[in-house]
């Protein structure tokens, strides 16, 4: 199947729209004849930069496309692009009202199939069925499949690296050092590796005097807590508010490897291609959402005997009862002997 052109729909979140790039790599490359318009917010449409035939389009669902009416002109608007099939890679109550709309025409219309009670045999504390869940890549490639196309996720092809701006390089400084990026926060406490543990692992990085760091994070809060690791290290630096996001995505593509929880900076290291070591705590990667394209020995989780429970929830917003410390039972040494092993 080709000379179609498909509109994508995912909203958010970042990280979940990230795992969306490699599979729309993937599409292009495979069936270059194949137009895609992609639906998202506004401050994502840097991950898809450079992806040909990728399209992006801004969906302003706190503006203009908010509520019911403001949907019905999302889609007066997309409507007007002449679209053949619609992929709904979020399935949810927005994507559905557009996909409804849609639906009165005629027009093929494919969703993700979430695998809901799926996760939830693995995340019930009692009588889990403990294994490896479909990834949310396949997921999602099993949408363009449902509409005709065939799509092989087993190989793919990345981005060559970026060029760094004179910002950048007066930011974190030119030298011969590997680049380790270091990416500590989540959205949930449940998946954030202790700072003072942390600064142990960095602290046996320096010691090395063979790796700079490379701190990320957004917010203030994060902003103020990464100035502060920064202050007692002499080769780590904090990007941290320094950067707007397609600077971000461009300095990753220089790293030799990123570390990062089990969060949004997994998957934007990932989707370039960078070895991506990321830390587990009250989740865990069966549940499908492991960086895209890394091997299962870069993924680091918990004592599983101590923490049987595990994972918890999907998303780390729930945390099972005497599991606070979860991801204290995962050593700075460990960490550091897995970076070194890799680099």
């Amino acid at each position: 199947m080709s000379s179609k052109h498909i509109l994508v729909i995912r909203l958010s979140a970042m990280g979940d729209v990230a795992m969306v790039v490699p599979v729309l790599r993937a599409l292009v490359q495979q069936h270059p004849d194949v137009k895609i318009t992609m639906v998202s917010k506004a401050f994502l449409e840097p991950l898809f930069d450079n992806i040909p035939n990728v399209h992006f389009y801004s969906a302003d669902i706190k503006g203009k496309h908010k509520g019911l009416p403001g949907l019905y002109r999302l889609y007066k608007e997309l409507d007007a692009l002449q679209l053949d099939a619609i992929a709904d890679l979020h399935n949810v109550l927005r994507s559905k009202i557009v996909r409804f709309f849609f639906s009165l025409k005629r027009i093929d219309i494919a969703k993700i199939i979430k695998g809901r009670a799926d996760k939830k045999a693995l995340t019930r504390p009692d009588n889990k069925v403990f294994k490896q869940l479909k990834t949310s890549h396949e997921r999602y490639a099993d949408v363009f499949r449902a509409l005709g196309f065939t799509i092989d996720l087993s190989n793919p092809k990345f981005p060559e690296k970026a060029h760094l701006s004179d910002k950048i390089q007066q930011i974190i400084g030119i030298d011969h050092l590997k680049w380790i990026g270091i990416a500590p926060f989540a959205q949930h406490q449940s998946k954030m590796y202790p700072l003072d543990l942390l600064e142990q692992v960095i602290t046996k990085l320096e010691t090395t005097k063979n790796f700079k760091i490379l701190l990320f994070g957004g917010g203030s809060e994060e902003v103020k807590a990464l100035k502060k690791l920064e202050s007692k290290f002499k080769n780590t630096v904090s990007v941290a508010g320094k950067l707007d996001f397609t600077e971000e995505l461009q300095l990753i593509t220089k790293l030799d490897l990123m570390l990062s929880m089990d969060s949004a900076n997994a998957h934007l290291a990932a989707m370039q291609g960078i070895k991506t070591v990321t830390l587990w705590g009250g989740t865990h990667p069966y549940a499908g959402f492991a960086p895209f394209y890394q091997p299962v020995a870069y993924q680091i989780l918990p004592d599983l005997k101590k923490y049987p429970k595990i994972p918890c929830s999907i998303y780390g917003n729930k945390i099972c009862e005497g599991y606070q410390d979860v991801m204290q039972s995962i050593s700075p040494e460990q960490v550091f002997k897995k970076i070194l092993s890799i680099v």
